[in-house]
C-alpha cells in the first residue's frame, strides 16, 4: 500500500499556520473555513506498480486514497501525528480524487521517453491518462474566493501579489484583507470600464449630433444599463453602493454634458438655417426696400413666410422654438422701425399691429418655454426608466451573489456531512459530535451571512432610491418653476392659445 509522502503531509500540516482566512481572531482554528472555498483535491500518483485491492477485494483510486485517509484510534503522539494530514485534507476539501498511473512504458524505454515512439506508450498509462485530463477539463471547478468571488488571472495576480509582499513583511496572508483591498483595485477598474462603455458609446452618437431629445435618451438609457452591466460583472464586495454611486454620478454628468452639446448644434443648424432664409429679407432691410408706404406689410409677410418654411425645416429640432422666438424678437426693433415709417397707416391702425406683434413674439416665447418643458419632462421620464433598471440590475446582483454564497455554504455543508458519516462509521464518535457542533456553528454563520447580505443590498437599493429622489426633486422643482412662468404668461396674454 501507498502512504503520503512527507512534503505533502508538512504542508497540509502547515497549512493553516501559512494563511488566515480573517483578520479578527489570531488564534482561531479556521481550517474549517477553509472547505467552502478551496479547491478539489486530485491526488495524482505516478509509476505506480501497487494492487488496487483492500482486504483482497479490487477498489477504484478514489476508494484507495479514502483508505489511506483512514484515522487511527487512539490518542498517543504517533496517532496523532499519523491522524492530524489526513484530518486536514479531509476538513479542507470539499472532494477527493485519486489516478494511480502506471509505468508509461518498458523498463528499457524509460531513459528515452523524449522521442519515444507513441505505438511504444502503455495502454494502461493512456487510459489513465485520459481520464485525468477528462476531469480537470471537464469535472473541475473554477477557482473561487471566499462568498464565490471568481478568481480571474488578473484577479489571481493581484492576490500572488500581496500574499508576496505581505510574506515577504513578515506576516501571515489574510484573504478577507486581500479580497478586501483586492475589491478596492477592481471595483475602480469597473468604474473606468463602465464609464469608457458610456463614453465610447456616446461619442459615436455624438457624431450625428444634433438630434431628438427622445433619440439622446433612448441611446443613454441603453448605454446607461450597457455600462452598469459591465461595472456588476467586474465588481465585488462594493456593499455600500460607492462605486456605483460614482458610476451613476459620472454617467449623468457626461449625459448632461452630450445633451449641452446636442443642443449646441441644434442651436447651430437652426441659427444657420433662419441666416439662410432670411438672407433676402435682410438684402431688402439695407437696400430701404421697406421705407415706403405699405412696407410693414410687405415686411411682416416676409417674416411670415420664413417662420412657415423655417418651422417646416427644423420642426424636429430641440432649440428650433428658442431659436426663433430670439430671432423675431431681433427682428422686432426692425420692424417697430418700419411700423413708424410706414405713412400709408393711421396712428390708431399702427397701435393694433403693435399690440398684435406683441401678441405673436409672446406666443413665440411661449412655445419656447412649453418646448423646454416638454424637455424636462422626457428627461425626468428618462431617469426613472434608466433608475428602474438599475434596480433591476441590482437586484439580479445581489440574488447572484446570494444564489453564490448559498451554492459555497451547500458545498461545504455536504463535504462535511459525509466527513461525519464517515467518522461515524469507523467508530469515532467524539470527533463526529465536534463535526456535529461545528456544522451547527456553519449554519448559524451563514444564515447571519445571508442577512447581513440582504440588509446590505437594502441599505445600498436605499441609498440609490434616495439618490434618484433627490434628483427628481430637483427636477420638479424645476418642472413647477417653469409651469408657474407659462401660467403667468398667459394671464398676461389672455388672447393667446397655451396648452398647459
Amino acid at each position: 500500500m501507498f502512504d503520503m509522502p512527507e512534503q505533502t503531509v508538512r504542508y497540509v500540516t502547515e497549512l493553516t499556520e501559512c494563511i488566515k482566512v480573517k483578520s479578527s481572531d489570531e488564534d482561531a482554528d479556521e481550517s474549517s473555513e477553509f472547505v467552502k472555498f478551496f479547491p478539489s483535491f486530485i491526488w495524482a500518483v505516478r509509476d505506480f506498480t501497487l494492487e488496487l485491492m483492500i482486504d483482497g477485494k479490487d477498489v477504484t483510486g478514489n476508494e484507495y486514497l479514502e483508505f489511506a485517509l483512514k484515522l487511527k484510534h487512539g490518542t498517543s503522539k504517533n496517532v496523532m501525528e499519523y491522524n492530524l494530514p489526513r484530518e486536514c485534507i479531509q476538513k479542507m476539501f470539499p472532494s477527493r480524487t485519486c489516478f494511480t498511473f502506471p509505468f508509461p512504458t518498458t523498463p528499457e524505454n524509460l531513459s528515452h521517453l523524449e522521442s519515444l515512439d507513441p505505438a511504444d506508450v502503455s495502454p494502461d498509462f493512456l487510459e489513465v491518462t485520459d481520464n485525468f485530463c477528462k476531469c480537470v477539463f471537464h469535472e473541475s471547478h473554477e477557482k473561487k474566493l471566499k462568498d464565490g468571488i471568481t478568481v480571474t488571472g488578473r484577479v489571481l495576480g493581484h492576490l500572488a501579489k500581496m500574499y508576496v509582499d505581505t510574506i515577504s513583511s513578515g506576516a501571515v496572508p489574510c484573504l478577507e484583507n486581500a479580497v478586501i483591498a483586492m475589491s478596492m483595485i477592481e471595483n475602480e477598474a469597473a468604474v473606468k470600464e463602465g464609464l469608457e462603455v458610456y463614453k465610447n458609446g456616446m461619442e459615436k452618437l455624438k457624431g450625428s449630433f444634433p438630434l431628438e431629445l427622445k433619440d439622446v435618451s433612448s441611446e443613454h438609457q441603453h448605454l446607461s444599463s450597457t455600462a452598469t452591466q459591465t461595472f456588476m460583472s467586474r465588481s465585488f464586495r462594493d456593499t455600500d453602493g460607492k462605486y456605483l454611486k460614482s458610476l451613476e454620478e459620472n454617467i449623468n454628468k457626461l449625459f448632461d454634458g452630450y445633451l449641452c452639446q446636442n443642443e449646441q448644434a441644434s442651436k447651430r443648424r437652426c441659427e444657420d438655417l433662419l441666416s439662410s432664409l432670411s438672407a433676402p429679407m435682410m438684402e431688402n432691410l439695407k437696400q430701404g426696400f421697406y421705407a415706403k408706404p405699405g412696407g410693414y406689410d410687405l415686411f411682416c409677410k416676409d417674416l411670415e413666410d420664413i417662420g412657415k418654411k423655417y418651422k417646416s425645416q427644423a420642426n424636429k429640432e430641440i432649440k428650433a422654438e428658442e431659436v426663433l422666438e430670439k430671432f423675431l424678437k431681433q427682428k422686432s426693433v426692425d420692424s417697430k422701425a418700419i411700423l413708424q415709417a410706414d405713412k400709408k397707416l393711421t396712428k390708431n391702425e399702427k397701435k393694433i399691429k403693435e399690440e398684435t406683434e406683441k401678441a405673436v413674439l409672446l406666443m413665440q416665447e411661449i412655445k419656447a418655454k412649453e418646448e423646454k418643458q416638454r424637455q424636462l419632462e422626457e428627461k425626468i421620464e428618462s431617469e426613472r426608466k434608466s433608475n428602474e433598471e438599475r434596480t433591476r440590475q441590482m437586484k439580479e446582483k445581489m440574488d447572484e451573489g446570494m444564489r453564490l454564497q448559498r451554492e459555497e455554504a451547500e458545498r461545504a455543508m455536504d463535504s462535511k456531512l459525509r466527513e461525519q458519516a464517515a467518522l461515524l462509521e469507523k467508530g469515532f464518535k467524539d470527533k463526529a459530535d465536534l463535526m456535529r457542533q461545528e456544522m451547527e456553528e456553519f449554519k448559524r454563520q451563514n444564515t447571519e451571512a445571508e442577512s447581513n447580505r440582504a440588509r446590505e443590498f437594502a441599505e445600498m437599493l436605499e441609498n440609490s432610491n434616495k439618490r434618484h429622489e433627490e434628483s427628481m426633486a430637483m427636477m420638479m422643482q424645476q418642472h413647477r418653476e417653469q409651469m408657474e412662468v407659462l401660467r403667468e404668461m398667459n394671464a398676461r396674454s389672455p388672447g393667446v392659445c397655451c396648452i398647459l
